[in-house]
């Protein structure tokens, strides 16, 4: 826009008075006020807003805004050990330059004519993801993996014609506050107690609480806190006995090394795509994904578009194009039971590409240095005074608890010192969960060398002395 003295945003083209009056007109309005017209007066701003005067040269603006970025301390120069939801991995180059290119750099989705190649990279997303999770129908990527949960565990619901959500109480409070707040108005949430000797769900708890009220019952593998349930069989046998669904979250990188959630019969597989080839960043969706069976109960209630493949009229050709959309939002408006939301396909494109270039060897590869590397890290700290790590006989990827609470100092304390040592501490766990005392949750991924480690273990040693 431009001010009373007739400046012109640089940035803003359509500040320019003559552009300014042609599209007032087009529109059929003189004023830019008559926009507003059916707000009421009272609630409509009075004068200016008190904002900084423009920077109409790009190079005073780009060093107003670096000075600003300068003031952030990234993972470039500080060791980050800090995961909970949000991973420090390895982005292959390749990642950047495929989802940077002009024919994806976009979040959303084309037309099926005008975006045929995106369509068939998301194509290409969905089957190396069903590949993955050992599953056939995969939706295309969904905002985040809370909003993939609550929408695999309402399906779950609807399938089942049930209220009742049993929800592993090992779940982040992020989590569960998400899918609390979305199932609210349409299902009954119960937590299963957590086994204090294992880190694991109770399955006394679980067949207690199971009956015919309950249609889902939810758990991730490997769990928030890193450990791996072994048991996923024995919990799928309970679960389908009492008429329910199980439904799984999984961390997609785990996979390399661990059994897929088909294998031990779920129903419902959803999870994060952020540890694909994503880098870590706040401010929007990191994608999620809903995979299940190649079943007309299952696919009808997916929420999200799908895209499919079909023979083209040459030899050898296929187009792709959305398919049942009469089972989403989009067609069902007001009368639809969930909907399709905000997608993410340029990450979904990005976790085709990294999936692509790993393929099986290279994910097991992955999955077996997170494994070796993570051990190795908890042992040594397990070893310093004042800390323990527990659960140490148990089997965990890429995340472990560490308490603090014999060393008399608070997590905050501990990650305090640790950051004046340019490292970033684990994710602190005392307020999430008072009854664990001072805890915290470590990461460790294939980007952190012995080095780093060992380094981290040091440091840890000189903040507990």
């Amino acid at each position: 826009m431009y001010d009373e003295d007739g400046f012109i945003h640089p940035y803003v083209p359509n500040a320019a008075p003559e552009a300014r009056k042609h599209l007032l007109a087009e529109i059929g309005i003189e004023n830019v006020t008559d926009l507003y017209a059916s707000v009421p007066e009272n609630l409509r701003v009075k004068g200016f807003l008190n904002l900084p005067n423009p920077m109409p040269s790009e190079h005073d603006l780009r060093r107003h805004v670096d000075e600003i970025l300068a003031k952030n301390t990234s993972c470039r120069e500080q060791l980050n050990f800090c995961g909970a939801g949000c991973w420090q991995h390895y982005v292959p180059a390749i990642c950047d330059e495929i989802t940077g290119r002009g024919e994806f750099l976009t979040a959303y989705a084309g037309g099926t004519y005008s975006d045929h190649g995106k369509n068939q990279a998301i194509f290409e997303f969905q089957s190396l993801i069903g590949e993955l999770v050992g599953m056939e129908v995969v939706g295309t990527p969904a905002y985040d993996m809370g909003a993939a949960v609550n929408s695999a565990v309402t399906m779950a619901c609807r399938i089942t014609g049930r209220r009742g959500i049993l929800l592993s109480g090992g779940l982040s409070a992020d989590k569960h506050s998400q899918i609390r707040g979305f199932t609210k108005p349409v299902a009954d949430l119960q937590s299963v107690e957590i086994d204090p000797s294992t880190g694991l769900m109770d399955l006394d708890d679980l067949k207690s609480k199971l009956n015919s009220d309950v249609g889902a019952v939810y758990f991730e593998n490997p769990a928030f806190i890193g450990l791996i349930e072994d048991r996923g069989a024995e919990i799928a046998e309970l679960v389908h006995a009492a008429g329910a669904m199980l439904v799984v979250g999984v961390d997609p990188i785990s996979l390399g090394v661990l059994a897929a959630p088909a294998d031990y019969d779920a129903d419902i597989v959803c999870g994060d795509i952020q540890p694909l080839g994503i880098h870590m960043y706040a401010g929007g969706g990191c994608g999620g994904f809903i995979a299940s069976r190649d079943e007309e109960r299952f696919v009808n209630e997916f929420p999200m578009i799908m895209v499919s493949i079909a023979p083209a009229a040459g030899e050898g050709e296929f187009g792709f194009g959305w398919s049942t959309m009469q089972r989403t939002s989009y067609d069902k408006r007001h009368d639809s039971e969930d909907y399709a939301g905000t997608t993410q396909w340029l990450w979904g494109i990005g976790a085709a590409v990294y999936l692509s270039l790993l393929g099986p060897r290279g994910m097991r590869e992955v999955g077996e240095g997170i494994m070796q590397r993570a051990r190795y890290a908890a042992e040594r700290i397990e070893g310093l005074e004042g800390a323990s790590v527990p659960h140490m006989d148990g089997h965990f990827f890429k995340e472990f608890v560490v308490d603090f609470s014999a060393s008399g100092k608070s997590v905050a304390e501990i990650n305090a010192a640790l950051l004046k040592r340019d490292i970033f501490g684990g994710k602190d766990l005392s307020s999430d969960f008072p009854p664990l005392g001072q805890v915290a949750l470590f990461c460790v991924t294939e980007v952190h060398s012995k080095a780093d480690i060992d380094r981290l273990v040091n440091c840890l040693g000189e903040a507990l002395s």
